[in-house]
């Protein structure tokens, strides 16, 4: 198992640059050397030299790109995961296939992405972002990766289409799940797990920006026995359906419990944003809410989850020794509003657990 980088590291983070463009690899390294807290200890241009130098490197932490020559991001992912665990950060495009294979590498252990410039004016950006992502992940908790995840995707197979759902009734709750820095892996082993006949709509808030939440969609609904959807405006709550909040829009619910999205200012720096989502459902349902807060930096949710606690709702707090990022469910601790801290492989039982007690009491 690997162990955890401390936070405050009393050396620079030492980076690790993989990408197939040499002018990204200028570019990456020249940026990150120019910051007292970053040092590049070396660059490659393909998976197979980036395996042959973490070794001899040791680097903190790996920026690793998606299409490379000989061996591609997400295979080269898969190799530093089982042999030499890391943070990794991937370098990805905003095509719908590159989409995809982000949400793959999320799910196999990377602990963020940053997108590619589309030209040479906004680099500066992508590399100021780029560094603030890599000292984040350098402080990340990386965790084995688990069997499942090691192997190759299976080729999609049209199955039977799944139930659309039918409307909520008085006595059902709904199940929020609120996320970020590591949430699609999360994600990935907690939805799959709740069963089709879950007496509960589930909402799920992913901090993600748009252009990647359609792909987290697709996939987390092609392993789940629920329907798995972005939200469009008008959607409904639905029991056996999970509406998962677009990237760059905050959600919300009117007074027909139909989704509305805005693109209000961010809330606590992101949106959409788990706080303006769960207060919006407390407000049309009360203490019917039950919140789940996983691994993410900051402390959204929090101000959602203190005020459903503080009526008697239940409120799950992600255990430390599961997250990628103790941030967001440790804040709800701290903050005396979680009900169960639990590590991630207990999570889907115990909403289980709680959506029955819901409905009998």
């Amino acid at each position: 198992m690997a162990v955890p980088v401390q936070p405050s590291l009393p050396r620079p983070v030492r980076v690790l640059v993989v990408d197939d463009s040499a002018f990204m690899r200028y570019s990456i390294s020249q940026y990150l050397n120019e910051r007292p807290d970053l040092q590049v200890v070396g660059a490659a241009r393909d998976g197979r030299e980036a395996l042959d130098l973490i070794p001899r490197l040791d680097p903190d932490v790996v920026t690793l790109d998606v299409e490379m020559p000989r061996l591609d991001g997400l295979s080269t992912l898969r190799e530093i995961m089982q042999r030499f665990p890391r943070p990794v950060v991937m370098l990805s495009s905003m095509t719908r296939e590159g989409a995809a294979e982000t949400i793959q590498a999320l799910t196999l252990g990377a602990v963020d992405f940053v997108t590619k410039p589309t030209s040479n004016v906004n680099i500066r950006s992508v590399l100021d972002e780029a560094a603030q992502k890599i000292l984040r992940a350098a402080s990340a908790h990386i965790r084995p990766v688990s069997l499942l995840a090691r192997k190759p995707p299976a080729p999609v197979v049209e199955a039977a289409p799944k139930g659309g759902g039918r409307p909520l009734k008085h006595h059902e709750p709904v199940v929020l799940i609120g996320t970020s820095t590591g949430g699609p892996r999360a994600l990935h082993e907690v939805v799959p797990a709740l069963p089709a006949d879950l007496p509960a709509a589930v909402v799920i808030v992913q901090h993600m920006p748009a252009g990647f939440t359609h792909s987290l969609a697709e996939r987390l609904d092609s392993l789940s026995k629920l329907k798995v959807k972005e939200a469009q405006p008008g959607d409904s709550l639905l029991v056996g359906q999970a509406l998962l909040a677009p990237g760059g829009f905050h959600m919300l619910f009117d007074e027909n419990l139909q989704v509305t999205l805005n693109q209000n200012p961010t809330v606590h720096g992101v949106r959409p944003a788990v706080d303006v989502t769960l207060i919006s459902l407390i407000q049309r349902l009360g203490r019917s809410v039950i919140a789940v807060i996983l691994t993410g930096m900051g402390s959204d949710g929090t101000n959602g989850a203190t005020l459903l606690h503080s009526m008697g709702g239940r409120v799950i707090a992600e255990h430390e020794s599961t997250s990628v990022v103790w941030g967001m469910p440790r804040s709800v601790v701290e903050a005396g509003a979680a009900d169960f801290i639990l590590p991630l492989p207990e999570v889907a039982s115990r909403i289980e657990q709680l959506v029955q007690e819901s409905r009998n009491g």
